[in-house]
């Protein structure tokens, strides 16, 4: 039996004196300004003391606590000290707006909720029936002297172990809410085994790597890859607030960095800045992600002069392939093999095995006898979803892809109405749900759009209420009414105003004849750009 605390444990001992975490400096940051490296017993001190003054006020076993901490490290002290006595925990990404936040509450239903001071959307969408804590500055728990109360049923009897839910994350899918992804302890602790065991290229040493992680603590990869492969190594984790082309080399040589996790975003950002020293002068020995095209992985390896290994993954899978094993067909977007633990498949539309070449859907297992071991537990209050999901014994990702005859698999392109932007999966129809309350809208359909530095924007499709003129004055309208909705990232970059909506026979909309197999938002006659708008709103939300 184990937990993440008790895999932190282990490390935290024996490496008390080095370092487990590292800030890079940014004056204008709120939160260590100079940056900061914290070491393994710092950090675990403030955990024991955290976790006794939870335990103090009735929080234990069986519990759930939202974190809206950012990317700082008081999220990760946190998360130890609820780790340790049985309290999942639910994050809140920090760019949602008040009605985004209000759902996951109502849905998750915490215990507590754990936040920095002054977080307006939050305030909003509070009730006043879940207790919550203030955190200040950058303490890391020194501040929460008075934890409120746990107002709900006490912890359940028993220590948690490796089947205890250890985290609720939401993920965008096909419907119109988020999913709540149930994750256990043996969930986050092999998917950070998983990663840190690829080999090959992207192979770890114990306690040499300093892990250079822009991604955020929201996601699955922020969360379970990265943290985690540096508890099981006692390796460094570098922790921006959030990536910045424009200081990430400066970053990654202070610091010292040896591993860069990418997303396609990131890589595509960095090859569009300016050269400069820093990226030459740099320690790093291999960078592992997702999303950057074969043309990218090039260019980046032959400037910046150490491999791009590409792979796959999503929150159900937590464990995700990566391309380590040769031969390695680079010119393509080769994400893996299947192998003992992670077992992989292309079906048809009626979940038949396809023969290598033929391209169908991704489909994952653990194995046949245990095939949902290490995987999410389930959609939380959705059961039907997550047999559905699971139909045959196998989990089906919603993603294309087809195999090489020598058994390597190469990623397609997603069959969910997913609008993947720089990382971030926004669902079309929880965007498409928001356009049509507003009164100017009677249909709506979302779409992705090709993006040369996002991978995908956020295109929108409307049928106005009553004719009413298309116009830009008017998608901006349209635009203001879902930024005051929406979190900035989710919202429409670009906008056309149709008379109808393609339709099947059975009235469901043909997005994919709305902007062709090139995805070209400039292809479409009326097209309107919104992308300086979007822009704006989200530098304002930050």
């Amino acid at each position: 039996m184990y937990t993440v605390f008790s895999v932190f444990a282990a490390t935290s001992d024996p490496a008390a004196f080095k370092p487990f975490l590292c800030v890079p400096a940014r004056p204008d940051r709120a939160y260590f300004p100079d940056g900061v490296e914290l070491s393994y017993g710092h950090i675990a001190r403030q955990v024991f003391a955290l976790r006794d003054r939870y335990r103090a006020s009735g929080f234990g076993h069986g519990h759930r606590a939202c974190l809206l901490l950012e990317n700082r490290p008081d999220f990760i002290v946190h998360w130890l000290a609820l780790n340790s006595l049985g309290v999942s925990i639910v994050p809140i990404n920090p760019a949602y707006r008040a009605a985004e936040i209000e759902y996951l509450i109502a849905h998750a239903e915490p215990d507590l909720i754990v936040t920095l001071h002054d977080q307006r959307e939050l305030q909003k969408a509070l009730t006043g029936a879940v207790p919550v804590l203030e955190v200040y500055g950058d303490d890391l728990g020194a501040s929460a002297t008075h934890i409120p109360l746990a107002k709900r049923p006490p912890p359940r009897a028993g220590e948690p172990g490796s089947e205890t839910e250890a985290a609720l994350l939401y993920t965008s899918g096909t419907t119109a809410r988020p999913k709540g992804c149930i994750l256990t302890n043996e969930y986050v602790i092999s998917t950070g085994r998983w990663y840190i065991g690829r080999g090959g290229e992207a192979t770890y040493h114990t306690g040499a790597e300093r892990l250079y992680s822009p991604l955020p603590l929201f996601h699955m990869a922020g969360l379970t890859l990265t943290p985690i492969a540096m508890m099981l190594t006692g390796g460094c984790l570098i922790l921006p607030e959030r990536f910045n082309a424009k200081f990430a080399w400066r970053d990654i040589v202070a610091c010292r960095a040896t591993v860069l996790h990418y997303l396609g975003v990131i890589v595509a950002a960095l090859l569009a800045q300016p050269e400069t020293p820093d990226e030459k002068a740099h320690a790093l020995r291999f960078s592992m992600g997702v999303g950057a095209n074969p043309e990218q992985r090039a260019r980046a390896r032959d400037r910046f002069g150490i491999p791009f290994v590409e792979g796959w993954g999503m929150t159900e899978t937590g464990r995700s392939p990566f391309n380590t094993v040769e031969p390695r067909h680079l010119e393509t977007n080769t994400i893996g093999r299947s192998e003992p633990g992670l077992e992989m498949v292309i079906l048809d539309g009626d979940d038949n095995p396809l023969p290598p070449g033929s391209v169908g859907e991704l489909c994952v297992r653990h194995s046949e006898v245990t095939p949902r071991r290490g995987f999410f537990s389930g959609y939380l209050k959705d059961p039907d979803a997550t047999e559905q999901a699971w139909r045959g014994g196998w989990f089906h990702t919603g993603d294309s892809a087809w195999q090489h005859e020598d058994g390597a698999f190469v990623f397609v392109d997603r069959l969910k109405h997913l609008v993947r932007r720089a990382g971030e999966n926004i669902s079309a129809a929880e965007v498409e749900a928001v356009l049509t309350t507003s009164g100017l809208v009677k249909q709506a359909a979302v779409v992705a759009a090709r993006d040369p530095i996002r991978d995908e924007e956020v295109a929108a499709f409307i049928v106005t209420d009553d004719g009413a003129a298309a116009s830009r004055e008017l998608a901006q309208d349209i635009f203001q009414f879902c930024r005051e909705r929406l979190a900035a990232f989710k919202l429409p970059a670009w906008i056309a105003f149709v008379t109808e909506l393609p339709l099947t026979s059975t009235n469901k909309i043909q997005k994919h004849v709305l902007l062709g197999a090139d995805r070209d938002p400039l292809s479409h006659p009326g097209m309107i750009d919104l992308r300086q708008e979007k822009t704006n709103a989200i530098r304002q939300s930050n």
